[in-house]
């Protein structure tokens, strides 16, 4: 398979299939399309260790929402993505129990601020147990990047674990995609965790059960794309098929983020956290986020 950027299990699986000719269902892997609120999810699901190296991601459920409808300003789009988000995170959360919430990315760099910002706008409980008995305790934490803080992501993270001992660990994270078309557009929900990086390149060390001692379920929305993929794939649909001698490894290193991203970021950071609200409060309904939040 060729070596292409992407965080999205269900672009993988399609990677996998393009590049081996193969009409069949690969093996140690499911894939189906349904419907969620009215988006189309894809829910892929890799098995066994076959399947994890095949795709190339860690078994696990991954559950890709197009919330492209939102953006066209569908009725009701904005409450039917949130409880679709939800509906996805809800079944792969213990029921009971503290979760420690952690935005990932650095809030100085736009395509990459989505888990700093979405942490404005998530209920944080754990320390309201008295005044709020009928809430499930809620820790949140973005600490930043290696750059700014001298810490590894999975330092801070383990650190903060071993305080708070949650029943679940959520990370918050943009991601990297192979399609343009998927960039802003896509929400992805998973129970396999993370390695913050590995899209564009930079990976670093697995967020997971083994390494933090809970279960780990990562929340994200892809907001760039590699420049090298996207012309080689633009050049492929012109039909030329010798991409690789053509780019000579021109655009290695860079990437592409839709326009108007600032606004993007900020709608889809509420997006998320609101999700993720109903998902751990499903008593709540968006009008009590929008006042309590407000």
């Amino acid at each position: 398979m060729r070596n292409i950027r992407t965080d999205l299990a269900d672009e993988a699986h399609k990677l996998w299939r393009e590049s081996a000719g193969e009409t069949t269902e690969l093996p140690g892997v499911k894939a189906r399309e349904e419907r969620l609120e009215g988006f189309p999810l894809t829910r892929v699901e890799i098995l066994d260790e076959e399947g994890a190296e095949a795709v190339g991601k860690p078994v696990g459920v991954y559950c890709t929402l197009d919330v492209s409808g939102w953006w066209r300003h569908e009725p009701e789009a904005f409450d039917r993505a949130v409880r679709a988000v939800a509906a996805l995170l809800e079944p792969l959360l213990p029921e009971e129990g503290p979760v420690l919430a952690a935005g990932l990315g650095n809030r100085a760099m736009t395509p990459d601020a989505l888990g700093p910002l979405a942490l404005e706008h998530l209920l944080i409980t754990r320390h309201l147990g008295e005044v709020l008995p009928d809430f499930r305790p809620v820790a949140g934490l973005g600490a930043g990047v290696l750059g700014t803080t001298g810490l590894e992501v999975a330092e801070w993270l383990q650190g903060a674990a071993e305080h708070v001992r949650p029943a679940a660990v959520v990370l918050i994270d943009a991601l990297a995609a192979r399609g343009l078309d998927r960039l802003c557009n896509t929400i992805q929900v998973s129970d396999a965790g993370l390695i913050p990086g590995s899209g564009v390149g930079n990976h670093r060390m697995a967020l997971n059960r083994e390494n933090l001692g809970a279960p780990v379920l990562s929340l994200g929305v892809p907001t760039v794309a590699d420049c090298e993929t996207v012309a080689r794939d633009v050049l492929a649909q012109a039909g030329r098929e010798d991409g690789d001698s053509l780019l000579r490894g021109q655009g290695r290193g860079m990437f592409v983020t839709p326009d108007s991203i600032d606004a993007k970021i900020r709608d889809l950071a509420k997006l998320v956290g609101y999700g993720l609200n109903l998902a751990l409060q499903p008593g709540l309904e968006v009008e009590d986020l929008e006042a309590l939040l407000a």
